[in-house]
């Protein structure tokens, strides 16, 4: 029986949207962004030594089809990621919604494009008007909040951290994303009340059109520093149709998501749950690959390109992640059953040598290990979905076609 593995390796771009220049790192456009290949050649100019050394490597992907994704997205040879003449079985994804945020790349990749923008905070002065605060801090019992602006997440820690200790304020902040973050303290603020303000607030976004409100717990001080904890959690916006992971569930197929994918779909289709680091996300999959049950699908994401190192720009540490990845997915698909379908994507791209810190509009790679795609190499996001289910023989709802 089948079994079909769809991973997502956040923000792994290869750059050649055709409407980049619509889109924007402050006054910088994304036209000429291209993760992967600015990264490959930052590398080469040993730009990214900082952990690592040397050459972008990058074997397994390469084998893959990387380099031949990247040429068919831009016309450019990535250094050290040459082009496979033969065996390599490969597409590139053209997004077709607005937005280059998580979910928008993820819906249309399990199917669902998305046919209106979301509503984004303005980046001013006060990000959320008074009746948006006075609406938290009557979900919460709060005396108020801190932040009601456009930052950086580790940023805005260091700046506002201590004041949350003293005060008890939760730390509300926004993106370039449609989205709605309040940053809480696990012991000072607590962690059920940090997720209980977040579930009340996200229905009252999400009527605004808003994509998703997230719960960033943080522990620390002032004298140790400030950090994120992995219990992040999501509170998105249902997709508006049936996705890829209700049409197997529908079908009888046992389900399972990994790291993030259960927030952004609102667990909408999956039967399973697992969440944690990346480096425990890959350890649980390999368990999965090995023992778990035929006729299945597994829907992964892997987010720390994009989290720790795209947002930050930080090029040695993607670029660390990369050769990480690269290393890890190796040993899965050497693990593969007969009857496996590996499929790998991204969602949107986030070069960390581009101006800003938000996401760059981009294509994506796809990657596949067990079938043999037709000649169609450029398409779009949707026909990912379209293509794993057409493995599964299962019918396609949705714009996609299939590439088998």
């Amino acid at each position: 029986m089948p079994r079909a593995i769809l991973l997502v390796m956040d923000s792994v771009g290869v750059g050649g949207a055709i409407d980049s220049d619509k889109y924007f790192n402050g006054s910088i456009s994304d036209s000429g962004s291209n993760t992967i290949l600015n990264i490959a050649k930052a590398c080469e100019s040993g730009l990214a030594n900082e952990g690592r050394t040397g050459p972008l490597r990058v074997p397994t992907l390469q084998s893959l089809g990387l380099g031949n994704a990247i040429s068919l997205s831009t016309g450019d040879t990535a250094p050290n990621i040459p082009i496979v003449e033969k065996g390599a079985a490969y597409a590139v994804a053209a997004p077709v919604s607005m937005g280059k945020d998580t979910i928008t790349g993820h819906w249309e990749l399990a199917g669902v494009p998305l046919d209106r923008d979301w509503h984004y905070f303005p980046d001013t002065d006060k990000a959320f008007d008074t009746e948006l605060v006075n609406l938290i801090c009557d979900l919460g019992k709060l005396d108020g909040i801190l932040g009601n602006c456009h930052a950086s997440g580790t940023e805005i820690l260091n700046e506002l951290g201590e004041k949350h200790c003293q005060s008890g304020k939760p730390i509300c902040y926004t993106s370039a994303d449609s989205v709605f973050q309040i940053a809480a303290h696990e012991e000072y603020f607590g962690l059920s009340r940090l997720y209980d303000l977040c579930h009340l607030l996200a229905p009252y976004l999400h009527k605004m059109n808003v994509g998703r409100v997230i719960a960033r717990p943080f522990i620390g001080n002032n004298k140790s520093g400030w950090s994120r904890t992995i219990n992040r959690r999501d509170f998105a916006m249902a997709p508006p149709k049936k996705v890829l992971s209700e049409w197997m569930q529908e079908d009888g197929i046992e389900t399972l998501a990994l790291g993030k994918i259960g927030d952004i779909f609102s667990m909408r289709g999956f039967d399973r749950l697992i969440k944690g680091e990346d480096v425990q996300l890959m350890q649980a999959l390999e368990s999965e690959i090995e023992t778990g049950s035929d006729d299945s699908f597994i829907f992964g994401n892997f987010v720390e390109f994009d989290t720790l190192y795209g947002h930050r720009r930080d090029i040695s540490g993607y670029a660390k992640a990369l050769e990480w990845f690269d290393t890890e997915i190796s040993k899965i698909i050497g693990k593969l059953r007969k009857d496996d379908f590996l499929v790998l994507t991204a969602d949107h791209g986030n070069d960390p040598t581009w101006s800003g810190s938000e996401h760059t509009r981009e294509n994506v790679p796809i990657l596949m290990v067990g079938a043999s795609p037709n000649k169609n190499k450029k398409v779009n996001f949707v026909d990912v979905a379209a293509t794993v289910a057409n493995f599964m023989s299962l019918p396609t709802i949705g714009p996609g076609k299939s590439l088998l």
